[in-house]
């Protein structure tokens, strides 16, 4: 049998390459190939007498909250896209995707957006309809998070919407295959100008595609972040309660239709 100082002295003579095991130890490697240091990359978010405590709340709505965040970004001309969002998908095994899109409406109902039924976001919340939207105003040092299920919007109000965009929009999305492997560019600019040419009597109703149309995400938790330099950042999450969950008042609170509230450690 092997003893154990056998063993050691082949393990002795084995090189031990950590990053292979650990990728990211190395914490003094930072720098990246432009030099620029990006472990030493910080600014400062807002004092501590600026800090946003439950009582700055607008509403204890946090659809009421929202739209009142939403409309400090959109009154903010150094917001670029107030609108801009990043959906989070997730296919069924758990690999998860993100990417950026636009906010197109918002009630009590939800959170509404646009895209291709085909492409891979469309596939994913096909297979598995629950996602997570995220908005960061970085001039405001705020940033809302929104989970919940998602349900496809009505061919109607699909329809409607997709009319109201502007007729290149309306090629556009009729033109691409949205997430499929193409040629080259080349494929998207020729298809256009056929169509461009196809539908060049604005008269002509351009015909919503069939793999095109809306989503609404039904919010059940909807956390609002604003950020702190000391990096202890202000969180306050609204959720919806567990079945027969009642709030204590002291840690959980109650909000308004139907909604609980909480401070979460940042």
């Amino acid at each position: 049998m092997f003893s154990r100082a056998i063993f050691r002295s082949v393990l002795s003579g084995i090189p031990r390459n950590t990053s292979s095991f650990y990728p990211t130890a190395k914490m003094s490697n930072t720098v990246d190939v432009n030099g620029i240091n990006v472990a030493a990359m910080r600014k400062k978010y807002k004092g501590n007498e600026d800090v946003y405590t439950e009582d700055q709340l607008v509403s204890k709505d946090p659809i009421v909250q929202f739209a009142a965040w939403f409309d400090d970004a959109v009154k903010r001309p150094d917001v670029g896209e107030a609108n801009a969002m990043c959906l989070a998908t997730c296919t069924p095994e758990g690999r998860p995707s993100a990417r950026m899109l636009l906010l197109k409406g918002y009630n009590n109902e939800g959170f509404r957006f646009f895209t291709n039924y085909e492409s891979r976001k469309g596939q994913e919340l096909a297979a598995n309809p629950y996602a997570a939207l995220c908005f960061y105003w970085e001039p405001l040092n705020r940033s809302v998070r929104i989970e919940g299920p998602v349900e496809r919007l009505s061919e109607e109000v699909s329809s409607e919407y997709f009319h109201s965009r502007p007729r290149g929009s309306q090629i556009g999305a009729t033109v691409s295959h949205q997430s499929t492997v193409i040629e080259g560019r080349h494929v998207l600019d020729e298809r256009e100008k056929e169509l461009q040419e196809k539908y060049a009597d604005e008269s002509v109703e351009i015909p919503k595609p069939d793999y095109w149309g809306g989503f609404r995400v039904i919010p059940e938790v909807i956390e609002f972040w604003q950020g702190q330099t000391t990096r202890l950042h202000d969180r306050i999450v609204f959720r919806r309660p567990h079945a027969g969950e009642t709030a204590d008042e002291i840690n959980t609170h109650t909000g308004e239709n139907g909604w609980v509230y909480e401070r979460l450690s940042p």
